[in-house]
């Protein structure tokens, strides 16, 4: 396998193991599955609690209207709340519902609940290559971060 089958691979791997846990975490939650769109904003608001409405559409890399429809939707089904900025009432400030940090904690216990189990099911070499590689592969998410 050259070089770039090998990095596209790694790339189509990621992309699987990621879509596949979301499914299976959700489906053992007992919960309809958030479109990407809404988890990611979700975790961004996570990370950044209060995070304006205009600060999140700039992060996101996506228009401010669109911002505006997930914030509607996420806060219809109770997961997210908004409030007007003290010092600026034409800023939306958008923090998680407990709702919304019960359903991440439940998603990430589940998450780690499949991968226990599935690393278990590896040979002993597997899993502990699987497991040395998680350091390289912070330094990987961290420089796509950066550039991103």
């Amino acid at each position: 396998m050259s070089t770039d089958e090998g990095t596209a691979r790694l790339g189509a791997l990621v992309g699987e193991l990621h879509r596949l846990l979301r499914r299976s975490a959700t489906r053992r939650a007992n919960r309809t599955v958030l479109p990407e769109a809404q988890v990611e904003l979700l975790l961004l608001v996570r990370d950044h609690p209060g995070i304006s409405g205009r600060e999140t559409a700039r992060r996101l890399g996506t228009a401010p209207n669109t911002v505006s429809t997930l914030v509607h939707d996420l806060t219809a089904a109770g997961l997210l709340a908004r409030e007007r900025d003290p010092a600026d009432r034409r800023v939306v400030r958008l923090h998680l519902t407990e709702a919304a940090r019960t359903r991440i904690a439940d998603h990430a216990r589940h998450r780690t609940d499949l991968l226990t189990t599935a690393l278990a099911a590896l040979d002993p070499a597997d899993r502990a290559a699987v497991r040395a590689a998680v350091p390289a592969l912070d330094r990987l998410l961290a420089t796509l971060r950066a550039t991103d």
